[in-house]
């Protein structure tokens, strides 16, 4: 059985800091049909929305092919910043409303991107509402970076 809207690929991004900033990591777990791949990394130095923002550009990076997907998240950074904000930032140049710099613009632009190769449903719940796994991955992502 092949992904359609009816049976996206559904993935949930997880994110953790250590500090903000600080060491941060990223956890991915996408599952297609019976199959399910865990990805997560981590950096020495970061924020929790590098971190999220991270995740979600791992995560779709990972597929092969243009799909349907459905994007769980408890970040309505991340949510928000792709539901409601990104058009406004594009047509001001990168700018928010009061001129000033979109920040982690190149990671917005990365994840736009992305996100134009496949159908996303961008997914917000309340904290740790089905992401444990991936939180627990974004855990060993901070591990690995303090290797």
């Amino acid at each position: 059985m092949s992904a359609t809207a009816d049976n996206p690929v559904v993935i949930h991004i997880g994110r953790a800091c250590k500090g903000n900033p600080g060491p941060g990591g990223w956890g991915v777990v996408i599952y297609r049909n019976e199959r399910r791949l865990e990805l997560c990394g981590g950096t020495f130095w970061t924020t929790n929305s590098e971190m999220e923002l991270t995740a979600a550009i791992k995560a779709l990076e990972a597929l092969k092919k243009p799909l349907p997907v459905r994007l769980i998240t408890d970040s309505q950074y991340v949510v928000d910043g792709m539901t409601k904000y990104l058009s406004d930032w594009k047509a001001r140049g990168w700018k928010k409303s009061g001129k000033k710099p979109v920040v982690n613009a190149e990671m917005w632009q990365r994840l736009d991107e992305l996100a134009a190769a496949h159908q996303v449903e961008w997914v917000w719940v309340s904290g740790h509402s089905g992401n444990e796994q991936a939180n627990r991955l974004a855990n060993q992502g901070i591990s690995k970076a303090n290797q």
